[in-house]
């Protein structure tokens, strides 16, 4: 009854029910996540949404909302009880407004997020948030996971983009928060409540974005490092005199160089000899005509780089950050990797690399540690890689012993156990254990007041 409702609301192009077309979505990119679902709906409007809550809610019946499935966590695939309905944003794609005077836009949830950056550029402005899985994830779901990517060190997170909502709450009312205010101070923030949430709250249908001028003469280099330290030390120096221009600083270690250099194509380190540790830098110049080797003297002089190479066109910028991009895909092809997407203090960057791996080589010798990230936010990719001689299956085994480690570590340093990716399925144990009774009430007490059927993405983040 409640599947012949729902193939209404959406029209007959709105649905699918074949097993086998559904697969692709019922399965996360890591293939750590697997679930049933009876029918995943494809809503075009906001409205459809909302009657699509509303008989989920009548029949009491949970929903899953998902975007580009391009999560880690498990946060955007149903359960393996087949009852819960998948819900797409995929049809919802529409730029709804472009305000080049308000350095704004109105975009809806399925948009593709290399989408959303296009139009923003087709008036000449900038969206910042960019990450390797751009070209398939959608807006919806950046927002819902709070999206990081490279560009945090200058504009923040998915969180610091977003001028206002629109959100289909879990009893079916739309909640219209389309505003582009950049001062409002009437009453609780509400949007926030949404973003980051994973669904878990409501389903965001809509985002109006803040939008910022295109930075010009953008250059990248790749600096050679002895230790990850470095690093931290390098960003302090260059921010003192770069300020708010350093666009990205991405750590890259060795062993994630030579996965990427041994299993995707076309790649190449520019460098005549390896390094232990290695730093992507993007930066904007004052002017066009300014000598950019004078940025970069200061680097040279510290001592704290072995080797720098500047990009002298697009293509090498693009193949020096193709070599960063695809680190995941190469780790991948390298066998099974237990990831952990955390946060420190940007200070204390190199000490926890280094304490992590220590403890993690202690209990489990011979492991392959992949570290790579975000110095300049203090996110730190720690991933793990299947020891070449144990099989995948025993090595994932012990993925609770070696995220408790790791987990270890990063309480240590007053850190955070998920970063960017969020909580979804496979951080959820780990939050309760890492996060204050009191925290953990007051998610409680949200969770139970906005959605008090737990109809919304239920088993996830909580």
């Amino acid at each position: 009854m409640l599947l012949e409702k729902l193939k209404k609301i959406v029209g007959e192009k709105g649905w699918i029910t074949d097993p086998e077309s559904l697969q692709p979505f019922l399965s996360e990119w890591r293939d750590s996540y697997h679930g049933r679902t009876a029918i995943m709906v494809m809503p075009q409007s906001t409205e459809e949404v909302a009657a699509i809550v509303r008989a989920c809610v009548v029949d009491g019946t949970p929903i899953v909302p998902q975007g580009g499935n391009t999560g880690l966590c498990g946060g955007a695939i149903p359960d393996d009880s087949g009852e819960q309905v998948l819900l797409s944003l995929s049809r919802m794609n529409r730029i709804r407004a472009l305000s080049p005077a308000d350095y704004s836009m109105v975009v809806e949830a399925g948009c593709v997020l290399s989408d959303v950056q296009a139009a923003a550029a087709g008036i000449d402005r900038l969206f910042p948030l960019s990450l390797a899985a751009e070209g398939s994830c959608q807006i919806g779901g950046n927002l819902s996971t709070n999206a990081g990517g490279t560009n945090v060190v200058r504009y923040g997170t998915a969180r610091e983009q977003v001028l206002g909502l629109e959100v289909v709450l879990a009893n079916g009312d739309i909640w219209d928060g389309l505003r582009t205010l950049r001062k409002d101070n009437s009453g609780y923030d509400i949007k926030q409540l949404f973003i980051g949430a994973e669904g878990t709250l409501g389903i965001i249908t809509a985002a109006s974005l803040r939008l910022f001028p295109r930075p010009e003469n953008l250059q990248t280099a790749l600096i050679a490092i002895s230790d990850a330290q470095a690093a931290v030390d390098l960003f302090a120096l260059l921010r003192g005199r770069l300020y708010d221009r350093i666009q990205a600083f991405e750590l890259i270690s060795d062993r994630a160089m030579r996965y990427v250099l041994k299993h995707i194509p076309d790649t190449r380190c520019p460098f005549p000899e390896t390094s232990s540790w290695y730093v992507l830098l993007e930066f904007s110049t004052i002017a066009a005509e300014q000598a950019v080797e004078e940025e970069l003297i200061p680097v040279i002089e510290s001592g704290l780089a072995q080797d720098i190479v500047l990009a002298k066109n697009s293509s090498e910028q693009q193949q020096m950050w193709r070599i960063r991009h695809s680190i995941s895909a190469a780790q991948k092809r390298e066998g099974a990797s237990l990831k952990h997407d955390i946060a420190v203090p940007v200070g204390e960057v190199g000490r926890f690399i280094n304490e992590a791996e220590e403890a993690v080589l202690r209990s489990f010798p011979g492991s392959r540690v992949v570290a790579f990230g975000h110095v300049g936010d203090g996110n730190v990719h720690f991933n793990v890689s299947q020891l070449k001689d144990s099989p995948a299956d025993l090595f994932l085994e012990q993925r609770d012993a070696i995220a408790s480690l790791v987990y270890g570590v990063v309480e240590k340093f007053g850190g955070s156990i998920s970063a960017e990716h969020g909580i979804g399925v496979l951080k959820r144990s780990a939050l309760l254990k890492h996060r204050s009774e009191t925290e953990i009430a007051v998610m409680r007490a949200v969770k139970a007041s906005l959605d008090p059927d737990n109809l919304m993405n239920p088993g996830k983040v909580l």
